[in-house]
């Protein structure tokens, strides 16, 4: 193409790719073309767009270029992307130095569509004064003699990420170590911060840094690499270039240590505990750019805290002076990279002697060096990373893309950071020669570096309610100096943009946004093969894949011979395996041992309802992974874990107990939806309370209690984890899931039989469980200034026969009637709705809303607008095409070997799963009408759980008469 240059074109064997780098002539803009034969096919455009305060500007214009554009002038063109497309990913995200707007999809019609869409979004968007209104801030008024609020969808995004202690803690973090710097200020908005943001701002911003002069542009996967440039061509014709001042500076350097403190609400601690706090010790260490310096900065970070084993972390667990690794270790995503860790769950006095540790242990390694076990099971565990390259359900191009912005966002080569076999073998060379390469590195990157600070984060009862209070205060002296015409004026701007929000998009407008046909989706489901064996008197369930020479294994456990008292010890019992030691080895030696030979080994529990029954399936899992050549490795490793791991470590159990603690706690606002979903399936199924015992907020509670057990009475704890081991780790329990290709399976078959064959064989009558009973109606309350509102219940009780169209209302709710009412109209930053079909639960959830009874209200009315709705066939297109698009979610190797298994344990069949998809390819309106029917019944017999603010739950029971039962989580 004239309108590109070529400027680099190099192949990088390790990714099978071609990477061709090119500069669009006219305007600079660079565009990295990665050619190979990935499925799935990744899109990106980034602009640098630092902040200049902390009122979230780049977040807010994230939100709001895809929010309208000239080509595609529909009010949420993001929305009906997510309804009608086959997308894998589409979203866009906001860092402290950029903005980056990703897209990625198997299929290559839906691809270019996405990335028409978004193109003309980034580059050409209508941004409103409402539209920034809606997404950012605005002040509210229902009435004239009624009170002036805030409102804005980012608004209450950042209120939910400032109720929660760790996003606090890693925010401080960062804005201490760079007080003269972009980085100093918070990209995301802080919400005291977001309302001094005005609309000339907003659009000045856009102006600035939106241009093609700006922005890295970037493709990955087996698309045509000719039309990748003759569609950027046409996007970026009549552009010209234009300086745009966006580079990221260099903070200049510490040249004493820094002390930072700021407070947080750590929830009620009236029941006699002390108000725990969290410090992290930080440094800035070097750019990023260099290739070789990023491997071995990720490899250090690994070796210090990557594992429980390793030394800097296990020396901060040891000191008893905390519960839990505080900080995000290694943070790749800026100019200068930083490390960040501490402990969390501290005597805030103690602050100093968390970073008096961290220093001593640090200048210990320096000097007396890192246990070469160490050093090597981390270069391995790396090493197998990279050349595995799994990224779960993220789209490898698009972590490859993240990897290239590091180097390319300020001025390095983006290819440089993809190739890894000449630094890898370089650092690999330094150490076989026996040097004490990152002891060196400790000592110039951490001793030597006064770039350093500590941040504690002080616990101070109250202070969320301090924060409400003053953000009143503001919003009573912001009234006060309005007139009456500037309150009409803002009545009547909260009229008119709810009327926006409620107003429909013309047809004309909405077909405007592309999509596919119908008839490009496959009638036929995607298979995933499953050959059911028995080895050993044990079912295994084989997956003939390719796989590139790893194998992936899986061992479950069946938990239905548990007594129902001890479901709650199995997550700690999986964790133990892998984490507390065996009668040889103790749990350093089985870290370092897991690291050097194998590619890892995880626990999980896996917990689904049936098809047809009214029992469920309730699995432990170990999950491990090594190439073909160590697998008689990996088989031994198992092997000495099931019969040899010695739970009697009080010491290291009680770490392991409060580590988990921690985590749960840390969880509950950002995960707060997941708890709510959990808590409120518990009333319906076995499966259910399960889970609920096992992962929801019955389990923080039993972990609060267990960590008083573990001193008070060990040998009752350990009697019950001994009661675990012996009913679980037996051949009549087992389950083999593996995954391979068949001649490596050929290899594996004999060691997989030979581990099954040492298991014990123990005869065991199932126990009865008993369902167990929570409160209907629940206020469940956490320092948090916003809420997770939940309704749910079980239709298939109440009448209702499945019919898997509901997959496709679910989709058009969550794209409408929820998205409008919840989140542009409520202020929540998301809301969802959710139908197992094997159980028949549905679920209503709120994401970081600042409502509750108005939140309930819009769930209720769900069934009235779905009976009353007049879809047409476009709309019903979409949402068929969204459903399937989601029904052949992209999966690697594992992923779809793992998933083939689950859908065996839930009996759900091949020709059940055909039936469904022709259900839903054959979906009508009339189908939304008959389950807008079924959902009328939800209305009155739906139960309510609420995690959030204990102001809002108070209100909403003073309203209601004391219907919610309230509970404090924190």
């Amino acid at each position: 193409m004239n309108e590109f240059e070529l400027i680099n074109d190099q192949n990088i064997p390790e990714l099978k790719t071609r990477a061709r780098l090119y500069r669009h002539i006219a305007t600079g803009a660079e565009l990295l073309s990665m050619e190979n034969d990935d499925e799935n096919k990744v899109f990106g455009i980034t602009f640098r767009t630092p902040p200049t305060d902390s009122t979230g500007l780049p977040h807010i214009m994230e939100h709001a270029v895809l929010g309208g554009s000239e080509r595609f002038p529909v009010r949420e063109p993001f929305v009906e992307l997510m309804k009608g497309s086959m997308a894998t990913f589409v979203n866009a995200m906001t860092f402290a130095d950029m903005t980056t707007y990703p897209v990625a999809s198997q299929n290559v019609k839906d691809f270019y569509n996405l990335i028409d869409v978004y193109m003309d979004g980034v580059l050409h968007p209508l941004i409103p004064e409402h539209t920034f209104q809606q997404e950012g801030w605005h002040y509210e008024l229902d009435a004239l003699d009624g009170k002036v609020s805030y409102k804005g969808i980012v608004f209450n995004e950042m209120k939910g990420a400032y109720s929660s202690p760790d996003n606090l803690l890693g925010t401080y973090s960062t804005i201490s170590l760079f007080p003269d710097h972009p980085y100093g200020y918070d990209a995301g908005g802080d919400p005291r911060t977001i309302p001094n943001l005005t609309y000339a701002q907003f659009k000045a911003f856009h102006d600035t840094y939106y241009h093609p002069s700006n922005a890295r542009i970037y493709f990955y996967g087996d698309d045509d690499p000719e039309e990748r440039l003759r569609s950027m061509a046409a996007y970026l014709k009549g552009y010209c270039a234009e300086r745009v001042d966006s580079v990221i500076p260099l903070q200049a350097r510490f040249t004493d240590a820094k002390r930072f403190e700021y407070p947080y609400d750590p929830g009620d601690s009236s029941e006699g505990k002390s108000a725990k706090g969290m410090v992290t010790t930080n440094w800035v260490l070097a750019e990023g750019a260099d290739a070789q310096t990023a491997m071995e900065l990720g490899m250090l970070t690994h070796i210090l805290i990557g594992t429980p084993a390793s030394p800097l972390r296990k020396a901060l667990i040891d000191s008893g002076l905390g519960e839990d690794l505080a900080g995000n270790g290694l943070d790749t995503f800026l100019r200068q990279q930083s490390f960040s860790t501490g402990l969390k769950g501290i005597d805030p006095v103690k602050a100093g002697e968390v970073e008096q540790l961290i220093l001593t242990t640090l200048e210990k390694l320096a000097k007396d060096g890192i246990d070469p076990e160490t050093i090597a099971a981390s270069v391995n565990t790396m090493e197998f990373r990279l050349r595995e390259n799994n990224t779960g359900q993220f789209p490898r191009g698009l972590s490859l893309m993240l990897r290239c912005l590091t180097s390319w966002l300020y001025g390095g080569d983006p290819i440089a950071r993809l190739a890894f076999e000449t630094p890898l073998a370089a650092i690999k060379r330094h150490l076989a020669d026996g040097e004490r390469y990152f002891e060196r590195l400790i000592q110039r990157y951490f001793l030597e570096n006064m770039h350093r600070s500590t941040v504690l984060l002080r616990p101070e009862e109250g202070y969320n309610k301090r924060i409400e209070i003053e953000e009143t205060e503001r919003l009573e002296l912001a009234q006060t100096g309005m007139s009456e015409n500037d309150l009409q004026r803002i009545l009547d701007n909260t009229q008119q943009l709810k009327k926006r929000q409620e107003t429909p998009d013309t047809p004309e407008a909405l077909a405007t946004i592309p999509t596919l046909s119908l008839s490009d989706l496959e009638r036929q489901n995607k298979l995933i093969p499953i050959d059911i064996q028995t080895l050993a008197g044990c079912e295994v369930l084989y997956h003939d894949l390719f796989t590139n020479g790893i194998v992936y294994l899986d061992l479950g456990f069946n938990l239905r011979p548990l007594p129902q008292d001890l479901l709650a010890y199995v997550p700690l019992f999986g964790k133990s395996l892998i984490e507390i030691g065996t009668e040889k080895e103790d749990f350093v030696k089985l870290s370092q041992r897991i690291g050097r030979l194998t590619g890892g080994i995880r626990y999980g529990t896996h917990i689904s309802a049936v098809t047809d029954s009214a029992k469920g399936t309730h699995w432990l899992f170990l999950r491990g992974k090594a190439t073909l050549e160590k697998s008689q490795e990996l088989m031994a490793i198992l092997r000495d874990i099931l019969l040899t791991v010695k739970l009697d470590n009080r010491e290291r159990f009680r770490q392991m107990l409060l580590e988990e603690k921690a985590e749960m706690e840390a969880g509950l606002v950002p995960m707060g939806s997941r708890f709510v979903n959990r808590r409120l399936r518990a009333h319906f199924d076995e499966a259910g309370w399960v889970v609920e015992e096992m992962g929801g907020v019955a389990y923080l509670y039993f972990l609060r209690e267990l960590s008083e057990a573990v001193d008070k009475d060990w040998s009752s704890v350990l009697a019950k984890l001994e009661a675990v081991r012996k009913v679980m780790i037996t051949q009549n329990s087992v389950l083999v899931n593996i995954t391979l290709d068949q001649v490596g399976w050929n290899t594996v078959q004999p060691q997989v039989k030979a581990l099954l064959e040492e298991l014990p064989v123990v005869h065991t009558e199932l126990p009865v469980w008993q369902a167990l009973r929570y409160p209907s109606f629940e206020g469940l309350t956490i320092p948090a200034q916003v809420n997770y509102v939940g309704k749910g219940g079980n239709l298939y009780n109440l009448g209702y026969q499945y019919h898997a169209s509901v997959m496709v209302i679910s989709n058009y709710l969550h794209t409408t009637w929820l998205w409008e009412k919840v989140r542009a109209q409520g202020g929540a930053y998301g809301c969802s709705f959710v139908f197992d079909y094997l159980s028949g639960v549905v679920s209503y959830l709120s994401y970081r809303d600042p409502n509750l009874l108005k939140t309930l209200e819009s769930y209720d009315n769900t069934a009235n607008f779905l009976c009353n709705l007049e879809l047409d066939a476009e709309e019903l297109k979409k949402s068929i095409i969204g459903t399937i698009g989601e029904m052949d979610a992209y999966m690697l190797p594992d992923a779809r070997g793992y998933t083939s298994m689950t859908r065996y344990l839930s009996k759900i069949t091949d020709e059940a799963r055909q039936v469904r998809r022709e259900q839903v390819l054959a979906t009508t309106a009339e189908d939304f009408r008959k389950f807008g029917e079924a959902l009328k019944a939800l209305k009155d017999n739906g139960l309510v759980v609420v995690l959030g603010s204990a102001d809002a739950i108070n209100a909403a029971n003073r309203e209601r008469g004391g219907w919610l039962e309230v509970r404090k989580v924190m």
